[in-house]
């Protein structure tokens, strides 16, 4: 067996949190019914790859939701593993019908249940189910990679992103539209400001967040206050005590690395890491 095959998708749902409808697809060429995804392109970040799957089959732009438990099977003799999220719809370019994808249905969860094809994909709507549909995304970023502190001669607040920094920053713009934040906050470092740069918007610029200015009590509140889908930026030194403070989860981040956290009102009910 050679190198793990990678590929993305969502169960993507609609309507009332309390009975929501997915859509599943039919592929004219394995005859089965299942969920819309598909495999990765060089270079392409896992969240990035689900979104471009999910409106290429589908037409359907989605807001991902909290990660499923990812799909592990033999497909032409390779281990092939699939990450899947839910996908709440944001807007609907229309299906059209083709080759590799004939017909969407639109099917309440017991529904889908009868009709898929794989008992794994079943196994994806209990997990839909477990938990809260509705959430409000928390991206928390460790700044992309910028270099040695004790080679660069200015202000370390002004120590800019390096090569390897700038291409964290580019891939990390492809995967946060999937959470849509709606507010971008970011230490004053020069690095983590660069590190959100790319994905564009307007950046809030919060003392808090950095080294020097980080205050145990002061800097989760600030942070659990928030109530609408963000990205926040900041440093090694902070990230895992707020992110430990606010979940309760000891999660450490290499540099362009970032956690998300999903909140459903008062508490956090999924926690998640991932590269870049």
């Amino acid at each position: 067996m050679t190198d793990l095959l990678r590929a993305a998708g969502a169960v993507v749902w609609r309507g009332e949190e309390t009975s929501p409808e997915v859509a599943v697809i039919h592929r004219p060429n394995y005859d089965d019914w299942t969920f819309p995804k598909g495999k990765l392109k060089a270079g392409e970040h896992v969240i990035a790859a689900a979104l471009r799957e999910v409106h290429e089959e589908t037409g359907l732009t989605v807001v991902l939701g909290r990660a499923l438990p990812p799909v592990h099977y033999i497909s032409a003799g390779r281990l092939k593993r699939v990450d899947y999220w839910t996908g709440r719809v944001h807007a609907d370019d229309g299906f059209v019908p083709g080759e590799e994808v004939d017909e969407l249905r639109w099917l309440p969860v017991e529904a889908a249940r009868r009709l898929l094809t794989y008992e794994w994909d079943v196994g994806l709507l209990r997990a839909l189910r477990a938990a809260p549909l509705e959430t409000v995304p928390l991206v928390l970023v460790r700044h992309g990679s910028a270099g040695s502190r004790s080679e660069w001669a200015g202000e370390d607040v002004t120590r800019p992103l390096d090569t390897d920094g700038r291409s964290q920053a580019a891939i990390l713009s492809t995967a946060l539209p999937a959470f849509r934040p709606e507010l971008l906050m970011s230490s004053p470092s020069a690095r983590c400001l660069q590190t959100l740069e790319p994905y564009g918007g307007e950046i809030q610029v919060e003392p808090l967040l950095s080294e020097e200015g980080q205050d145990p009590k002061k800097t989760p509140t600030l942070v659990g206050d928030i109530t609408v889908p963000a990205a926040l930026c900041s440093h090694r030194k902070v990230l895992p005590g707020l992110i430990r403070t606010l979940s309760g989860k000891d999660v450490h981040l290499r540099k362009g690395a970032f956690a998300l956290l999903h909140w459903s009102g008062d508490e956090v009910v999924s926690v998640e890491r991932y590269l870049t």
